[in-house]
């Protein structure tokens, strides 16, 4: 699947790209408890889609690296499409 595909509630996605523009780590409360998260971006030949990197994902991605998301999902998120790897069941895959 490519990025320009993708629309505001989709589920089980699978797209490939590259993480561009890795923001700064913050920390932020979620009903889980306190996290850490960065945006970033995904980008592949026919667009880019903004992603959010949880606690060891942050670390773990570089920006510039190739990686294949698994069974993300698509939210809408201030009005912005949003790419989102599930907590248990989504994967980010290095290429």
């Amino acid at each position: 699947m490519k990025v320009i595909e993708l629309k505001t509630g989709m589920r089980n996605v699978n797209v490939e790209g590259t993480i561009v523009n890795k923001g700064e780590p913050r920390q932020v409360q979620t009903r889980f408890g306190e996290s850490t998260v960065a945006d970033a971006f995904l980008k592949d030949d026919s667009g880019s889609i903004k992603m959010s990197l949880w606690n060891e994902q942050i670390d773990s991605f570089k920006e510039n690296v190739e990686v294949r998301i698994e069974n993300g999902y698509i939210t809408s998120f201030r009005g912005e499409a949003q790419l989102n790897v599930g907590r248990t069941d989504g994967r980010i895959i290095p290429k």
